[in-house]
């Protein structure tokens, strides 16, 4: 099953905020999942708030290896953020993977996307593998 990856213009995003502290990116066998480099993956659960109006939206992205010094509630950077649509088994959903998530430092986030890596990993029971 091909991936429709699309790159997200993290600029446009709002304030992104760790709702959920880094976990290993996990097989249903329970075995952490890795990218096609070897790396193990990991998985953050980040709000995202619109600039205009009040909605919030929950996405988990996928990054190689752990983000570090990121806390729950704590803005955040996240580089090269792409979406990828997908479809198996009468299912479909969207996962989000990104080169990296970093705590916010300053003011500015967001850089140019560059492809993503593939993660030979199953989906999760929710989708968002």
């Amino acid at each position: 099953m091909p991936l429709d990856n699309k790159p997200i213009d993290v600029n446009r995003l709002g304030r992104i905020r760790v709702e959920i502290a880094p976990e290993p990116r996990t097989t249903q066998e329970g075995e952490q999942c890795r990218d096609r480099d070897g790396n193990p993956l990991w998985i953050t659960s980040l709000s995202v708030r619109q600039p205009e109006g009040r909605r919030v939206d929950t996405i988990d992205v996928t990054t190689s290896g752990p983000p570090q010094g990121l806390t729950e509630g704590g803005e955040v950077k996240v580089t090269n953020l792409w979406a990828n649509d997908w479809a198996f088994d009468g299912r479909s959903g969207t996962t989000y993977r990104a080169d990296a998530i970093t705590p916010v430092q300053g003011s500015g986030s967001g850089s140019a996307p560059a492809a993503p890596a593939a993660a030979p990993c199953g989906k999760s029971a929710g989708g968002d593998a």
